[in-house]
């Protein structure tokens, strides 16, 4: 069972998400909060917490901050009506594990708490590498970490959203091997988690937003 906590000023938006997700029998919202100080206090233990980006007495990035300090392993998801908000991209960097927009259909929220609570892949590569752009330079910048080719293999595979089993056959390695690279990548970045992990790696220019999939076999190419 997943355990959620529920955090927005609006009454009504707390109650359409309890409706959502109590239509699944592996997730089960144990607490609301109406503002961020409150998200801070009933997200500590829980599995996944939603949280608006925009609410009284602390907003989202504060609290998220905060939460994933007091409660390490409770997976923050910012909920905005915005994907390009400073305070989501603000968030991810605080540790956030994702981010779904407001108006985003209720399969993709249900997606969202799954996802995170696994822990197995980043959360909508296609929308962080859209809410990257604008917060990265293009410039190469000096990486203060040393990563293995492999390391930055997985890396940048992690950052399409990528899953291990999805990695191992890209690479043509085992499962186990790509969870040992996962948690070198992680140990080395210094990052939570891999949502952490692909938003240092856009910021230090260890991989860039124009980095695609290939169709053919999962090879990485930059766009020119």
């Amino acid at each position: 069972m997943i355990r959620v906590v529920l955090a927005d000023d609006e009454k009504l938006i707390r109650s359409g998400w309890a409706t959502i997700l109590s239509l699944h029998d592996d997730i089960e919202v144990v607490a609301e909060a109406a503002d961020g100080r409150e998200a801070v206090e009933a997200g500590v233990g829980a599995d996944v917490v939603l949280m608006d980006v925009r609410m009284p007495r602390m907003d989202g990035l504060a609290a998220t901050q905060e939460l994933v300090h007091r409660s390490p392993a409770t997976r923050v998801v910012v909920v905005t009506t915005f994907e390009n908000d400073q305070l989501v991209w603000g968030a991810l960097r605080a540790g956030a594990a994702g981010y779904v927009l407001k108006r985003a259909p209720a399969h993709e929220l249900v997606e969202a708490v799954r996802l995170v609570h696994s822990r197995d892949a980043v959360l909508f590569p296609d929308a962080l590498r859209r809410i990257a752009s604008p917060h990265v330079s293009t410039a190469r910048r000096r990486v203060p970490v040393e990563l293995t080719p492999r390391e930055l293999d997985v890396l940048r595979h992690i950052s399409l959203g990528e899953n291990n089993m999805e990695i191992a056959a890209a690479l043509r390695v085992t499962r186990e091997t790509v969870k040992t690279h996962v948690g070198n990548v992680l140990d080395k970045l210094g990052a939570r988690d891999r949502t952490q992990a692909a938003v240092l790696a856009y910021e230090l220019g260890l991989i860039f937003a124009g980095t695609l999939a290939d169709s053919r076999g999962g090879a990485l190419r930059r766009r020119e």
